[in-house]
């Protein structure tokens, strides 16, 4: 029976780097940005990763098209960032290998001068609250059972552990990040508040009406509604959130490609990498705030807002 992962020593989380460059921003004078970034300056290149389902060869294939890891799976992106939009986890047949390469990943990146930004999607919450519905039985085999995967994913477990120190929610330069969707209403908390609202919902400590259905888990609308509702919606959001454009994972995209709307201030980005959802490599990519999608037949201009 393969044993539990070691415990390996996870790089600061997003939210401690956000307070340190708080702190550095006071101490020159400078007032910190409405909803900072979880990095420093907006980095020249960021690449997002939509949902994955427990699918570690996607996973790579999907990276290694992005130019981020090399043919061993070795981070390879120098100071890119990398922002994995959540859904690591069930569907397919390995939770673990998935989340052990975004573990390994962040640590490689952060000593090449990158970063590799890992958000919370509904599933990892699912599993870390016990749901456990979408698990495969291969998936649970690969833990080595069903004690095994629990014993992983507790709070004193190496996966648990990492996964509950996660945002589920990212600023990155102009673009906001999030599995699902933030809806005004959560946005006027910010990146920060919003953050920790789902924190602490997580840890008991407070209503978990921030993991429902009109939560930014699981919130579809921006996908779902009839476009000039959506956008109207979304400017508001953006408005508070102090961004121009958010990228979402969660609703597959039937067509296998990135989608965009409402002028390019909302772009969907779950393809369905998985092999469960039918193996479509994708990955967003902002050169300087211009947005293209990458294909393995080649990249596609995407709008910008």
């Amino acid at each position: 029976m393969p044993a539990e992962p070691s415990p390996v020593p996870s790089p600061p989380s997003p939210r401690r780097i956000l307070s340190l460059l708080g702190l550095a921003l006071a101490a020159c004078g400078s007032a910190p940005a409405p909803a900072p970034a979880p990095v420093g300056a907006p980095p020249a290149r960021v690449v997002a990763v939509g949902d994955l389902h427990g699918d570690p060869q996607a996973a790579l294939d999907t990276l290694r098209l992005a130019g981020l890891v090399d043919a061993e799976g070795r981070w390879a992106g120098g100071a890119a960032v990398l922002v994995q939009t959540g859904d690591t986890t069930d569907r397919g047949p390995s939770s673990r290998a998935v989340l052990e390469l975004m573990v390994r990943l962040q640590q490689e990146a952060a000593a090449a001068g990158g970063q590799v930004v890992a958000l919370l999607g509904n599933h990892e919450v699912m599993n870390l609250q016990g749901d456990w519905r979408y698990v495969s039985e291969a998936d649970l085999a690969d833990f080595g059972g069903e004690g095994a995967r629990r014993a992983a994913l507790a709070p004193e477990g190496a996966l648990g552990r990492w996964l509950r120190e996660q945002p589920a929610v990212a600023r990155v330069g102009d673009t906001v990040f999030v599995h699902g969707g933030v809806r005004p209403a959560w946005a006027a908390l910010g990146v920060d508040g919003l953050a920790a609202a789902v924190d602490d919902a997580l840890e008991g400590r407070a209503s978990p009406e921030v993991l429902g259905d009109e939560g930014p888990l699981w919130y579809r609308g921006y996908l779902l509604a009839p476009e000039p509702v959506a956008c109207a919606e979304l400017g508001q959001a953006l408005v508070a959130l102090g961004a121009r454009r958010m990228v979402v994972g969660h609703t597959t995209q039937k067509t296998g490609r990135i989608a965009a709307r409402c002028g390019g201030q909302l772009l969907a980005i779950d393809t369905g990498i998985s092999g469960h959802y039918g193996g479509n490599r994708a990955a967003l990519e902002l050169r300087d705030g211009d947005a293209r999608a990458l294909y393995p037949e080649g990249p596609q201009d995407l709008p910008d807002p």
